[in-house]
């Protein structure tokens, strides 16, 4: 029995659970939040991360989010370089996107304690340009803060390819809670969302990419097929990279071979 890969594995349930525990995401319909002042950070509620989406099948956080180097983010950057499209393409969807979470209350389930609320550009501007608003102001104000209606729909109930949120900031100045208790123990009891996601080390990252560069042979044989049999473009460039990279154990060695195949 392989102790540290059982080690790792509860490690991975545990930091999934507490995720779940602390995130929020809004539901079909219309839903009322309140943003709070962040423990960790006094000057600003939100909170930038960056995430490499989809590598490996998984989610990463990446570690420019703190500041640190990460190995995929300085691959990506070395592909758009190139001077190639297919190569820049590759880096595009190698590197990592931002996101953005606010910690929130949310009305009716005020007892469950504060939850991270994560959003897009899009929602992430508006809500700077309503606080920059001086109408409006600091709407995650304790005591003369403001409620932000939110209207979640789904991509069946746009008729587009993807689901959107609008968002709507009450126009009357409410505290957190009447109860000075609840709004102290509000303001308190806050985990740190960088504790919640669980970043790899430079090393661990880069294996990471290097597994995703160099496919087990069990994973090269379900190739998506496009309906006239050929490989999609994007498809197409990603797999003949990989094949090229096939020998490379590396993040140096990828991006050399990467130069090679690009620039022929």
């Amino acid at each position: 029995m392989d102790i540290d890969a059982i080690r790792k594995r509860l490690n991975q349930l545990q930091t999934t659970n507490q995720r779940s525990n602390n995130l929020w995401k809004p539901q079909p319909g219309k839903q009322v939040v309140r943003i709070v002042p962040f423990k960790y950070n006094k000057s600003t509620p939100f909170i930038e991360l960056y995430f490499h989406y989809d590598l490996g099948g998984r989610t990463y956080i990446s570690p420019i989010s703190f500041g640190r180097p990460d190995p995929v983010e300085e691959f990506a950057d070395k592909l758009k370089s190139s001077g190639n499209r297919e190569d820049w393409r590759l880096g595009k969807k190698l590197e990592a996107k931002m996101r953005t979470f606010a910690p929130v209350l949310v009305r009716g389930a005020e007892n469950d304690g504060v939850k991270f609320w994560g959003f897009g550009k899009t929602v992430y501007q508006e809500l700077l340009s309503i606080i920059t608003d001086p109408d409006y102001g600091d709407i995650a104000d304790a005591v003369s803060g403001r409620d932000v209606v939110v209207e979640f729909k789904t991509a069946e109930e746009t008729g587009k390819s993807f689901p959107t949120t609008a968002i709507r900031v009450k126009p009357n100045q409410t505290p957190i809670s009447e109860d000075s208790k609840l709004m102290e123990t509000t303001l308190e009891n806050q985990v740190n969302l960088n504790e919640v996601y669980n970043e790899l080390s430079y090393d661990d990252l880069t294996n990471v990419l290097n597994e995703w560069l160099n496919p087990s042979a069990e994973g090269e044989g379900n190739t998506d097929k496009s309906t006239n049999g050929e490989m999609k473009k994007e498809e197409t460039v990603e797999t003949t990279a990989k094949e090229t990279l096939k020998q490379t154990t590396t993040v140096d060695d990828a991006s050399s071979a990467f130069d090679e195949l690009f620039n022929r």
